[in-house]
């Protein structure tokens, strides 16, 4: 009665349905340059045309989902090793037959012997180039079939632990005892070399579940709240430790501890990711390094320093993410060797206003980032440029 005395559909006075539909509509609203002088009255436009704006506000959501296909498959153009790797291969095997081939057909006084070795090297050519041949294909294909594909061990690794909520549960085991076979068993780690990375990983989250259980972790919480600092205090380990720890508890522990769904990534001195949880609202470049601007970057500079700050995503419709990065010496320290670095850096999403000026602006990669001003842009960005 009340929709019908208002003059709107039913389904505008539902609290849930009408958020969405504001936010949605207001984010396609403000992506135009168009005059946005009717913005207030967006109320108006969902109220009395619920249908338009759900329609609006689904093909926005459609754009954002291809700009991120967009944004990926520059960066798998741009930074992929294996395509390189396979096409390099293919060629060295049809020019490594070619040239056999040309031996044989200009020398006809040729010994026997060294002609059966020739035609051994021709087989063998053969078969390298056919294998190349179909893990190319294999690997294009892959690429149809989502918004990627596979690309690398880590990528395979990655693939699997989302697929588990980074949570596997030979992690909360007492060892690593027959952690090659249970790795033998997951449909998604196709290769040695990425049962090997997901074997390194595994024996690093179970380090980190034996020195801080969820038990503990479960009170340690509920006294300190998410601070990194003080739970590592608590349970005296690195920070680096506990950033890892909180980033691969199980979905239902998060939930009762209240915990939000939480980023993290890891990369060495060079920059380069070598571990990515994305979040949403906050994804991780496939390839290549990530904003010169994230505290993951900062904390290199300054190892064993724990940093925090406030960011926001780039864009009209920014999301802030507190971030919480140290960068620790990863292995015994020698006097003759440089030091091997890891920096850690854990997102955690933030509900406070996106105005707000002290929240850094960040971007998830030059090629990709709006914000064109930035004075630490290393390359032009294709959504200004067209690429």
């Amino acid at each position: 009665a009340l929709a019908k005395a208002l003059g709107v559909s039913s389904d505008a006075l539902v609290e849930d349905s009408d958020a969405r539909l504001v936010e949605g509509a207001r984010a396609a609203a403000l992506r135009s340059d168009t005059d946005l002088g009717e913005l207030e009255r967006i109320d108006e436009l969902i109220g009395r045309f619920p249908g338009w704006a759900k329609v609006l506000a689904d093909t926005h959501a459609r754009v954002e989902g291809l700009e991120r296909v967009v944004e990926q498959l520059s960066d798998r153009m741009t930074h992929d090793p294996y395509l390189g790797d396979a096409l390099h291969e293919i060629i060295s095997a049809v020019t490594s037959v070619q040239s056999t081939a040309a031996i044989l057909n200009d020398d006809e006084a040729l010994a026997p012997e060294w002609q059966d070795r020739f035609h051994h090297n021709i087989l063998a050519d053969s078969g390298r180039l056919a294998e190349g041949a179909v893990a190319l294909v294999n690997y294009i294909d892959s690429a149809k079939t989502g918004e990627t594909g596979i690309a690398a061990p880590q990528e395979e690794v990655e693939a699997w632990l989302a697929r588990t909520g980074h949570c596997p549960d030979f992690i909360e085991r007492a060892s690593l005892d027959g952690v090659d076979a249970y790795l033998a068993e997951q449909v998604d780690l196709a290769s040695n070399a990425s049962r090997q990375l997901a074997a390194l990983w595994l024996a690093q989250m179970q380090a980190d579940a034996r020195a801080i259980p969820q038990h503990a972790l479960r009170a340690a919480l509920a006294t300190h709240g998410l601070a990194p600092d003080m739970l590592a205090q608590h349970f005296g380990c690195g920070i680096d430790m506990v950033l890892r720890r909180l980033a691969h508890v199980p979905p239902a522990f998060r939930a009762e501890a209240g915990l939000p769904s939480l980023g993290l990534v890891i990369c060495d001195m060079s920059g380069t990711l070598l571990f990515r949880r994305p979040l949403d609202g906050f994804p991780f470049p496939r390839f290549g390094g990530g904003c010169p601007l994230w505290p993951l970057y900062q904390a290199l500079r300054q190892p064993h320093v724990p940093l925090c700050a406030d960011l926001i995503t780039a864009g009209r419709m920014g999301r802030r993410f507190k971030a919480f990065a140290i960068a620790c010496v990863s292995s015994s320290a020698r006097i003759d060797l440089p030091a091997v670095i890891r920096a850690t850096m854990l997102l955690v999403p933030d509900d406070g206003p996106t105005q707000d000026a002290s929240a850094t602006p960040v971007g998830v990669s030059c090629r990709t980032c709006p914000q064109l001003d930035c004075a630490a842009r290393r390359e032009p960005s294709i959504l200004a440029t067209g690429g």
